[in-house]
């Protein structure tokens, strides 16, 4: 795909082989990228998220510690740095401000740490969280130490401690408040204002781990997925369920919905970039095959993300899968006009040897 293209894509996906894939949904083409020319699984792409230029820029997170920077607008990789230090893969990527002289601060998260998420409103602000890693909510321009440090549920009904185990993390808009999904279908709001540490809210969904959520565009529901590739929307003022969408055939790795629009992009283990319609009848408006298990995904947030221009394509160039189509629908229609003759012959010497049976003195006494 050329350069000035890529700017118009609406996802971008990040691959277990190393491939940044751009998905147009409007022209129903995926472009693939890679820094080195080849896919490389040492280089397996486990987070996204946008530069400093906002929507110009992508920074990619693989799982040989580099952070690769992507230009949209020139399609192409300018770059990478080596992160050292830490063990396993990128759990989330945040560009972050005001950082000067280069150097590098490391903040002791503990170990199993599953998610790292920045808040929208306030850049200088994450979160973490993880398998047996309570919830815990940071100021990279201050201490070390943590803002927030959540507490874990009372213990069960039989005085047993419950297990930690956040998956995936959100914050709140207008708030402090962050909302959580755990390996143990949990649901689970936390208000960093209150003087109380553990949930406010919690709700559970399905008997499966939990393994990504995303705010819907009002803020007032969100949408998880799990290992078994179910998809639900969770009201967060009461804890129900508001409903269920068509979900995917592996686990669920990755889900954003769009900031305005009613649309849900998820990928998974299926290889399949799917746009929903959330609340819609309809469901799924797109469903694209990626060939590559998908591990994360941006999606665009721009307001014209279904009306965007078209820019010209060279004159009588038919896109490739499309010629192959084409060309698969008219040779089934030549082969079943070519057995269609065959078929009439043989139906008609059926008939004619039954009416020969029938006729008295046919056939010898």
């Amino acid at each position: 795909m050329a350069a000035a293209a890529a700017r118009w894509n609406h996802v971008w996906v990040g691959t277990d082989t190393g491939i940044l894939k751009g998905v147009n949904l409007q022209r129903k083409q995926a472009a693939n990228f890679t820094a080195s020319g080849q896919p490389r699984r040492e280089e397996a792409v486990s987070a996204l998220c946008w530069g400093a230029g906002g929507e110009t820029q992508i920074l990619v997170g693989c799982a040989d510690g580099t952070v690769k920077h992507f230009s949209t607008e020139e399609g192409r990789f300018q770059g990478q740095r080596q992160c050292p230090g830490g063990e396993g893969t990128f759990r989330g990527l945040a560009q972050v401000d005001g950082f000067g002289g280069g150097g590098l601060r490391i903040w002791k998260v503990g170990p199993g740490v599953c998610r790292m998420r920045q808040d929208p409103a306030r850049p200088h602000i994450v979160a973490t969280g993880g398998k047996e890693n309570a919830l815990k909510v940071w100021d990279l321009q201050g201490s070390e130490e943590p803002l927030f440090r959540a507490k874990n549920v009372r213990n069960d009904w039989l005085d047993l401690r419950v297990p930690v185990w956040d998956q995936d993390i959100q914050f709140l808009p207008e708030s402090q408040k962050l909302v959580t999904c755990t390996g143990y279908h949990q649901v689970r709001v936390y208000d960093p204002a209150s003087p109380q540490r553990r949930p406010v809210l919690e709700a559970t969904y399905g008997e499966y781990p939990l393994t990504a959520v995303t705010l819907t565009p009002e803020g007032n529901s969100v949408i998880v997925g799990n290992t078994h590739g179910q998809l639900a929307e969770i009201d967060l003022r009461q804890g129900r369920l508001l409903g269920c969408l068509k979900g995917l055939a592996g686990s669920v790795r990755g889900l954003q919905c769009h900031p305005s629009k009613p649309l849900l992009a998820s990928c998974g283990l299926d290889r399949v970039l799917r746009i929903h319609r959330i609340r819609n009848p309809r469901g799924l408006e797109h469903k694209v095959y990626l060939k590559s298990q998908l591990n994360c995904l941006l999606l665009s947030g721009r307001d014209n993300w279904e009306d965007e221009p078209q820019e010209p394509q060279e004159p009588n160039k038919v896109p490739s899968e499309d010629t192959e189509t084409d060309e698969l629908w008219a040779s089934l229609e030549a082969a079943a006009k070519r057995k269609l003759p065959d078929w009439e012959q043989t139906q008609g010497a059926l008939q004619a040897r039954r009416r020969k049976k029938k006729r008295p003195g046919s056939t010898s006494s």
